[in-house]
């Protein structure tokens, strides 16, 4: 290799130089590279992939515990204790800082491996050129100098120069921002030119959108464009509805925590108690309250739901996407591989007439075949229906107008051997499409007049046929003159010649499939480009309502209020352009419902970005893999079904530890900062308070785990702060009870010392933190829902080492003394008392709620049973 070679991933204006020149300075040529070599340069540069964070995982994971506002927090209370000269309480402390972020770290970076694992499965791949022919090989083993084929739905593996092209389009986005697609071609600009207008380049992350397009690589990895960006400019995904949640549930909690500080912390001061001490108290009272284990269970949950997934046949590609997933309740699609069995079949070749014609065969086949751009179903149909005609050998291919999703039409110019009349250009397409360019129809060999009696016997046919379930494609044909080259002008004046009739039959167990989710609150909207009449026989055979039709071009005449307003109640969107599914997402997400897309064109990827979850398959499009959050292994709803009851497993689980840390944790600390008010002594010191809550989060780790209630499978389960402020209150008034019952024996009946107070309330507290675990998790009776294995162990073993503690060597260190046993058995009664008190609050609770829940719940939410036809109106 040569200079610019050398200079590799360096500031040279490759793009200024010609590709020949570079193509030699990068010792490759058009016949691509030699797996020797290929190997040799991937030992060299290394493999295609950005690596900024990747190599530092395990570093980062720690970081971030540390970096945590409660644990800076508790660093500072050590700190303060060891400048007054409470070195022990300084000691304990930051050990106890340790084990949390020790616990957090291992759970959350196994997490991490996990999801980095599972990742790794999506791979994408890329068509290059090796030992003379193309291969497909895994695009991070892209190298410089391989010859990269590129087509409509590919994403660019690795930077490049552009050697030839045809009609190709690219988006750039990801790289400038720019909404539209670029025209690319060879040839060479000025050095410097900015990236946007590197017309003859194309970059890592770009995705084509139509056309296609040799190219050379420059650069890999680290050394892209992308790369470069990436470094300087970290990007933010959308925030996610449970993201949102999440926030707000902190919100919620900073303030109470923020009111209890200052009140607490002052309150003491004023009883002429030790400043340090009533601010270590204060702060202690804080973390207390705080859900510190928050961001790992979440890690711990999400990482857990996507192994199980994978398990399932579903790939996270973005974990935050699982809460998601559980708390969806609208579903959009599109028809083919989803309601049908995604096997098209071509089930006739018929002549304008209607007639079976083996000449439009021959031209629908040598179309199909002979064509490069993006492969689709139907020209496998074609090319799969039967045995080349043995007249296909006599004719070449001498160019294509490839598809785009404005024209819809796919054009081939063939030339027959020995044929001196000139070549033939045959355009197959949607027929309205095809019916457009079209002056003539062919009626037997000869061309004859566009009549409007015509075009009725065409409309009439098109009609019927898609009433009956086909696929109709039109196929049109026009003699040309010999030219090497054509465009777009050229399809004009073509001769009408046919029709294409595909079978695409619904898909079996579907209507079985719907009303599953229907029963899981989940409603079904198709959302297709086919026309309305394919799409109403196919709802009217798989029991999907269809009494409510929507047009693309009703659509385009829409306001964005107007289409808020109806979309909820169309059942389908047909005859739909692929700019507008990303509109209907959009209506459909304002009106309430959280939405779920299915899709995998090329078109397909704004709307994936839009819906709150981007579904796709492992067959996608490289761009439509990339903008999903979850990808299927195989397009089959039942598959999704699994994937969203990991979803709602995910969510149920996240919310038992809200709801643990928002129960006895919360009246307990509320329970303390009034009763340091009102006793002479401080009622737990603030190592002691410290220690409650690293035992108490023992359990909670086993809680990513539990298992999960058939009940919570139900239906969506959507976050709302309110239910968390109403739990919090409900629960933490009977928490707070029976603390000050708990308070008023101490100093009343058993006249308790200081020590001795504190060692039982230590006790009483744990103890009732961990009952609490066993009784929120389930909305059922807690003994009637058996938890995970882990879950009772940690709990058992966490109560028993309490009870101990005080009887341990350790116990001076804490502040603890032994407790007589008559008093250590009436806290256990306590406790007891208190399992039973929660129990009943539980039921009373989950009644009143429901009641509220059905009075404000979202209308939007109730109309997703109405996608299926009621039996009455079978």
């Amino acid at each position: 290799m040569g200079s610019l070679a050398s200079e590799y991933g360096g500031g040279t204006a490759y793009w200024a130089a010609p590709a020949s020149d570079l193509m030699a300075e990068y010792g490759t040529r058009a016949t691509g590279l030699s797996s020797a070599d290929a190997r040799e340069r991937l030992q060299r540069y290394g493999r295609n992939s950005v690596t900024r964070g990747e190599r530092f995982l395990a570093l980062s994971v720690l970081v971030r515990q540390f970096r945590s506002p409660l644990i800076l927090i508790l660093v500072f209370a050590a700190g303060m204790s060891a400048l007054v000269g409470e070195r022990t309480d300084a000691l304990i402390i930051i050990l106890i800082v340790l084990v949390s972020c020790a616990l957090s770290f291992v759970q959350e970076y196994r997490a991490s491996r996990a999801v980095e694992a599972l990742r790794r499965r999506i791979a994408q791949k890329a068509t290059v050129l090796r030992d003379g022919g193309p291969s497909v090989i895994s695009a991070l083993d892209v190298v410089p100098g391989d010859i990269v084929r590129l087509s409509a739905g590919n994403l660019v593996p690795a930077d490049g120069i552009i050697l030839e092209a045809r009609d190709f389009n690219v988006s750039e986005a990801v790289l400038t921002g720019e909404a539209f697609p670029v025209s690319k071609s060879p040839g060479t600009v000025d050095p410097g030119t900015s990236l946007s207008g590197r017309s003859n380049s194309v970059f890592t992350g770009s995705s084509v959108r139509s056309g296609t397009a040799s190219v050379v690589v420059i650069r890999t990895g680290d050394a892209t464009e992308f790369a470069a960006i990436a470094s300087a400019v970290a990007r933010r995904s959308p925030e996610t509805e449970f993201a949102r949640g999440i926030r707000r549930f902190g919100y919620l909690m900073t303030e109470i925590m923020l009111v209890i500080v200052i009140l607490v912390f002052f309150a003491n001061l004023l009883l002429q108690r030790e400043p340090i001490d009533s601010l270590l108290f204060s702060i202690a009272l804080a973390v207390g309250l705080s859900p510190e284990l928050l961001p790992a269970i979440i890690s711990i949950t999400l990482a857990r739901g996507a192994r199980t997934m994978a398990q399932s046949g579903v790939l996270v590609r973005r974990l935050e996407s699982i809460e998601n997933l559980g708390s969806m309740n609208m579903l959009c699609t599109d028809k083919t591989g989803t309601l049908t069995e995604g096997v098209v079949h071509l089930d006739a070749s018929l002549d304008v007439g209607g007639e079976s014609s083996p000449r439009i065969y021959l031209w629908a086949r040598l179309n199909a075949s002979m064509q490069t751009g993006l492969q689709n179903p139907l020209d496998e149909a074609i090319v799969l229906a039967e045995n080349a005609p043995p007249s296909s050998s006599l004719y070449s291919k001498v160019d294509e107008i490839p598809y785009d999703f404005v024209r819809k039409r796919l054009s081939v110019v063939v030339r027959k051997d020995g044929d001196p009349d000139g070549d033939l250009l045959i355009c197959k397409g949607a027929v309205e499409n095809v019916l457009a360019v079209c002056s003539s129809i062919l009626d037997g060999d000869a061309p004859t007049a566009f009549t409007d009696a015509a075009r009725q016997a065409i409309d009439e046919k098109f009609r019927s046929w898609s009433g009956g379930g086909y696929r109709v494609l039109g196929l049109a044909v026009r003699k040309i003159a010999r030219s090497q080259a054509c465009g777009r002008q050229d399809e004009k004046g073509l001769c009408f010649a046919g029709f294409l009739l595909f079978l695409d039959p619904p898909k079996a167990g579907i209507s079985e499939s719907l009303k599953v989710l229907a029963k899981r609150g989940i409603g079904l909207k198709m959302i297709t480009g086919d026309n309305r009449h394919v799409a109403v026989h196919l709802a009217n055979t798989i029991g999907l309502s269809s009494s409510r039709i929507l047009t693309g071009g009703e659509l385009s005449k829409m306001t964005r209020d107007s289409l808020f307003a109806r979309a909820p109640d169309i059942d389908l969107f047909v005859e739909i352009d692929p700019n507008q599914k990303e509109r209907v997402i959009e209506a459909l997400r304002r009106a309430g419902h959280v939405v779920g897309y299915l899709g995998d064109g090329i078109n397909d990827a704004p709307a994936l970005h839009e819906a709150d979850v981007g579904i796709s398959v492992d067959g996608a499009v490289d761009v439509a893999r990339e903008a999903a959050d979850i990808v299927l292994l195989k397009r089959d709803l039942n598959v999704l079904l699994r994937g969203i009851d990991d979803g709602r497993r995910s969510f149920a689980n996240t919310m038992k530890y809200i709801s643990i840390t928002t129960s006895a944790n919360f009246g307990n600390m509320i329970s303390m900062a009034f009763a340091s008010m009102f006793l002479p002594f401080l009622p737990l010191l603030a190592k002691q308070i410290l220690l409650n809550n690293l035992l108490s989060d023992v359990p909670a780790l086993a809680i990513a785990g539990d298992r999960v209630d058939r009940e919570e499978m139900r239906s969506p389960r959507r976050w709302d702060i309110r239910y968390v402020r109403r739990f919090m209150v409900s629960f933490g008034l009977v928490s707070s009870l029976f603390d000050f019952v708990t308070f008023a024996a101490l100093v009343l009946l058993v006249k308790a010392e200081p020590a001795t107070f504190q060692t039982a309330w230590f006790i009483e507290s744990l103890l009732t933190e961990l009952a609490i675990v066993l009784i929120v998790r389930t909305r059922s009776f807690f003994w009637r829902s058996r938890p995970g294995r882990m879950l009772p162990f940690l709990t058992l073993t966490t109560a028993i080492a309490a009870v101990a503690l005080p009887y341990s060597p350790f116990a001076g260190y804490f502040g603890f003394v032994p407790l007589p046993w008559p008093l250590m058995t009436g806290l256990l009664l306590i406790t007891v008392t208190y399992l039973l008190a929660s129990e009943l609050t539980k039921h009373w609770f989950t009644r009143w709620d429901s009641r509220l829940h059905r009075r404000s719940y979202d209308p939007a939410a109730r109309a997703s049973r109405r996608a299926l036809r009621r039996p009455d109106s079978a």
